[in-house]
């Protein structure tokens, strides 16, 4: 049994996601070591945070540690929830000219009065790690060669890790984001699933997700995909993060759930992911092979066998 898979007695296997995303890691670090050479340098990440937002400065934070850890150079530029959207913009623009990044990363959310998809397009396509430009949405869209979206792609290798080959499986991805559901679908079409893209306006959604070999939850609602939504067997994959209230653990308290009802999920499921802990840490993972693989595609020099087959 893979590292990644924790057998629990009378329930569905947890897909560990913080013992994956350190097989992940590891296989970056060995990217690095392995381009650093014909390179003259290691891989660089460049993250850029503007604003006090704290969830974003805990996963940024977490994103430089691992960056480091794996031999990566980082530069994390952090600047004032005032900066002007024209600043940011130079930010970006001076970080595609840097011969020495490899990736940009620019934090969200970022402040209301920048327009994120200006932003986001400023990105060099060649550098967007994150996988969210509209030229890196048309390479995947054609499956042309390019740089994938971090938290789909956990997904997928998460699904692969649990059932092997996802040939002619069933794959219902309930939200239709830029960020999860929409790439997610298109991931695991790569994978020759057949792919259902639901939705909140989708007609008898519990019934639709209960014919699922593999549900992806991302739509931002928490528990809101309950035990008898679940195919007995299936694979569920709970991208939400939600804070609702927990009063039994003290006035003013609070707890993270996914979209779905763990509890009641897991007496279905053969294999579920927890909320936290589960397709988060995936997201950092992907993200350092990303870098490895732009810095690798930049020179000229195929994938590292490290991160040429995630």
């Amino acid at each position: 049994m893979s590292d990644a898979i924790k057998s629990v007695d009378g329930a569905a296997s947890l897909l560990d996601g913080k013992a994956a995303a350190a097989l992940i890691d590891s296989r970056a670090q060995a990217g690095v070591e392995a381009l650093s050479g014909p390179l003259g340098r290691a891989p660089c990440l460049a993250v850029v945070l503007v604003g006090e937002d704290p969830a974003s400065h805990v996963y940024v934070r977490n994103k430089v540690k691992r960056t480091e850890a794996s031999g990566m150079r980082s530069i994390e530029i952090k600047k004032p929830a005032d900066l002007s959207e024209d600043a940011l913009v130079a930010i970006v623009e001076d970080l595609n000219a840097d011969p020495g990044v490899d990736g940009i990363l620019v934090q969200m959310p970022l402040p209301d009065h920048i327009d994120s998809r200006r932003v986001i397009e400023t990105i060099d396509p060649d550098k967007d790690v994150d996988g969210l430009t509209a030229a890196s949405a048309g390479r995947l869209v054609q499956g042309a060669p390019g740089l994938r979206p971090c938290t789909p792609s956990g997904c997928v290798w998460l699904a692969r890790e649990a059932l092997g080959d996802l040939s002619g499986l069933h794959v219902v991805v309930i939200g239709r984001s830029i960020l999860v559901g929409k790439p997610a679908g298109l991931l695991f079409l790569e994978q020759n699933c057949t792919v259902t893209l639901a939705h909140s306006r989708t007609k008898d959604l519990p019934g639709l997700c209960a014919s699922a070999d593999i549900l992806v939850a991302a739509v931002g609602r928490p528990e809101m995909v309950k035990g008898e939504w679940i195919k007995p067997g299936a694979t569920v994959l709970d991208v939400g993060i939600n804070r609702i209230d927990a009063p039994e653990r003290g006035e003013g308290k609070t707890r993270l759930v996914g979209d779905v009802n763990f509890e009641q999920a897991a007496q279905k499921a053969a294999f579920i992911t927890p909320v936290p802990g589960g397709v988060g840490p995936m997201t950092i993972g992907f993200l350092l092979v990303n870098t490895v693989r732009a810095a690798a595609a930049r020179a000229g020099l195929d994938y590292p066998a490290a991160v040429a087959d995630l």
